[in-house]
């Protein structure tokens, strides 16, 4: 077989030889998540290439299959299913146990000149400890010297499928997130979202890092036909005027001097609409009114949480004449000092 007849699955998955278990499972589930058909329907290009990804971690994140992969390249599901020798009753064209008699009619290779598959490597590759070698002189040969990065078929003389090797990942999980955003008022309301396997309806009350399951929408494994769930990870985007405070909403609504000293009816966004609120008469910047049950709604209960309202008193940046001599008069007139106390706060 040729050399080019062979594929490097660690540049499938972009990973170099030394990736550590983690990494070849992280990059996995990236590349799955990438090439799924259910996230690429009808594109024949990409199911091939998830049928690839799924071949290649297989192997990669078995450790018995990847010393293999690592010592045999090419030959390795041939190699894995020779342990300590020739096949056995039970492997394609063997004829005893380990160490026993070599197949004569493998794949169109005779193979009765040769005492293991690690002479049968040797000599194919002209290295010392092939055909007729003795047991000092049986080396063992490395990939790493006969890697390429050309994809093709497994195997050779057409045993491709030798050791009944089945391409699928039986340990990944099927399941799938997908991160969604929201503007306050769909998160405030509710809505519905179209994602790749269809529109999926987001109840009112949700915020951010709230997540929802989906059953039996994520990803569907091409063998068992079985199908894992959907993970909704959502985001409320930031709003200009509304803001959480724990799970309360919380705004801040400017009044003038006048209307703190004398108090005032003044309409306030609510996420609802405009409502009337009654601010009392001396109220100070910085306070708080709290509007009960006109907060945001709480999840699977018919209840709302509280508005509080943040009072900041603004001054005009700007004085008519009559507004000018009003605050003289007022100035002129005003008895109240709010620093009157400020002198006992001497050292």
């Amino acid at each position: 077989m040729a050399a080019t007849d062979f594929k490097d699955y660690y540049a499938i998955l972009g990973l170099t030889k030394t990736a550590n278990t983690d990494e070849i499972k992280k990059t996995f589930r990236k590349l799955a998540r990438k090439y799924h058909p259910d996230m690429n329907p009808g594109n024949k290009e990409a199911e091939a290439r998830f049928k690839e990804v799924n071949e290649a971690y297989e192997v990669l994140a078995d450790p018995e299959k990847r010393q293999k992969y690592d010592q045999y390249g090419q030959y390795w599901k041939q190699a894995a299913a020779t342990p300590g020798g020739w096949p056995g009753s039970g492997g394609p064209g063997g004829s005893g146990g380990p160490g026993g008699t070599a197949p004569t009619d493998f794949g169109g290779v005779d193979f009765s000149q040769y005492g293991s598959f690690d002479e049968f490597i040797n000599a194919l590759l002209g290295r010392a400890g092939g055909a007729g070698a003795g047991a000092g002189r049986s080396g063992k040969w490395n990939y790493s010297n006969y890697r390429s990065t050309s994809g093709g078929p497994t195997g050779f003389g057409g045993f491709e499928d030798f050791a009944g090797y089945e391409n699928r990942a039986t340990s990944t999980s099927l399941d799938t997130e997908v991160a969604i955003s929201l503007t306050l008022g769909e998160a405030f309301r509710g809505t519905c979202k179209g994602v790749a396997t269809g529109e999926v309806s987001i109840p009112a009350g949700v915020k951010t890092g709230s997540k929802i399951r989906v059953k039996g929408k994520g990803q569907v494994d091409p063998y068992t036909k079985q199908q894992g769930d959907l993970y909704l990870k959502l985001e409320v985007l930031p709003h200009p005027f509304f803001q959480f405070e724990g799970d309360n909403l919380v705004c801040e609504v400017p009044i003038t001097p006048d209307e703190a000293v004398l108090g005032a009816l003044i309409e306030v966004p609510a996420p609802e609409g405009m409502i009337t609120v009654k601010f009392p008469a001396g109220i100070r910047s910085g306070q708080s009114l709290r509007l009960r049950g006109k907060g945001w709604p709480k999840p699977k209960k018919d209840e709302r949480t509280d508005l509080l309202v943040k009072v900041a008193i603004v001054p005009p940046k700007e004085l008519t004449t009559v507004d000018r001599e009003c605050y003289e008069k007022i100035k002129t007139n005003r008895t109240f000092n709010p620093r009157s106390n400020l002198n006992q706060m001497l050292l």
